[in-house]
């Protein structure tokens, strides 16, 4: 990859670590500087935000399947993907693969595509992976570990998607014909298959204990998937899974709050003010000082439109930290999330009068310029 221009933007209005800031801001090597580097871009009328860190996301998963078949390179996939991400001003993604017993796009041969594919990758952005490991696929637990081990996967989360409840009374799950059909099994295999992982639940907590001791020396961060109430968060808690990832309860999300844990919580949930499940309300939790990092889930545009709309409430930088500068401490990654002298120039321009992104720049480099930033350019 060629190295990052040397520019520097003036006539923005800039949110630093310290407020808004009217100066201009400058790019070399690919980080923020205080000097006036390279030629100049006049950005008058924008806003200068840090770049968007998602900390959690699936929607790419539309780029690489559109439908049955459609496309057979992962990597074209991707890398649509990637230009989606620049367009909402996403810096730094985590895509979010399954490694499921629910086949297709969950399963583990897809995620195993999917990381090999990424490995492949060049992107401007910074694409990371997270696995998602449903927890009673014992049978798969090595091949998992070694995808993460082989390929450096920084982050797991912990999934259980079986319908015990159903299960424990003897009963057919529902949206059983239709799960098997997306995964390729009959309805009977289907259905044979989730009874024998329902029964094997009494061994799942040792063996997820026995993974995280496994990976945990490589510096992989675990995190739980929907905790429904405070005591499955002290599980988790317990199994070494210390983020809590789109809790369902304030309960569980105080319980995580109180052990100083990280909560990620669904942007899209705050645009539309409530959960699509009917779980609790992701802004009632960001109200009661409950979240560390808002995430794309499944729409990209959401934390941009999420943080946008909280600024209306708490203002423009504490609401923007939870799409910047909360995600990457959660991340690990202390070199982003802010706009100050020695950091990523991970940045994008917004227009304020649209709520758009108008260009994303990835380590200085750009990623998305929109039509009216590229005449200014040219």
């Amino acid at each position: 990859m060629t190295a990052a221009p040397a520019f520097h933007i003036h006539g923005a209005r800039v949110l630093r670590p310290g407020g808004w800031d009217d100066g201009p801001i400058g790019v070399e090597d690919g980080l923020l500087t205080e000097g006036r580097p390279g030629r100049a871009l006049d950005l008058s009328g924008y806003w200068l935000l840090p770049g968007i860190v998602d900390p959690h996301g699936d929607g790419f998963e539309r780029h690489l399947a559109p439908r049955r078949g459609a496309l057979r390179d992962l990597g074209d996939g991707l890398a649509m993907a990637e230009a989606e991400l620049a367009v909402n001003g996403i810096t730094t993604g985590v895509l979010a693969q399954f490694f499921s017993w629910e086949g297709g796009m969950r399963s583990p041969d897809f995620a195993t595509r999917l990381v090999e594919a990424h490995g492949q990758m060049r992107p401007t952005l910074d694409l990371r992976l997270q696995l998602r490991l449903e927890t009673h696929l014992l049978a798969d637990f090595d091949r998992a570990a070694r995808l993460v081990e082989d390929h450096a996967i920084p982050y797991l989360v912990f999934n259980d998607h079986i319908p015990h409840a159903a299960l424990e009374k003897g009963r057919k799950p529902p949206r059983l014909t239709g799960q098997a059909l997306k995964s390729g099994r009959s309805p009977e295999a289907h259905l044979a298959l989730l009874q024998d992982l329902h029964a094997r639940s009494p061994e799942v907590p040792n063996a997820i204990a026995a993974l995280v001791e496994r990976l945990a020396p490589r510096g992989t961060r675990f995190g739980s998937h929907d905790d429904a109430s405070a005591a499955d968060r002290r599980h988790w808690r317990a199994l070494g899974a210390k983020i809590a990832e789109f809790p369902e309860t304030a309960d569980a999300a105080a319980e995580a709050a109180a052990a100083g844990e990280p909560i990620v919580l669904g942007a899209p949930n705050v645009v539309r003010g409530s959960s699509h499940a009917g779980k609790v309300s992701a802004r009632d939790l960001v109200a009661a000082g409950h979240c560390t990092a808002l995430a794309s889930d499944y729409h990209y545009p959401a934390p941009r439109q999420a943080a946008l709309a909280l600024a209306e409430e708490i203002g423009i930088a504490p609401a923007w930290a939870l799409v910047s500068s909360g995600p990457a401490q959660l991340l690990g990654l202390t070199d982003r999330g802010q706009l100050a002298p020695g950091l990523r120039a991970d940045m994008i321009a917004l227009d304020p009068a649209t709520g758009r992104v108008a260009a994303t720049f990835a380590a200085g480099r750009p990623a998305w310029l929109s039509p009216q930033i590229a005449t200014r350019l040219l």
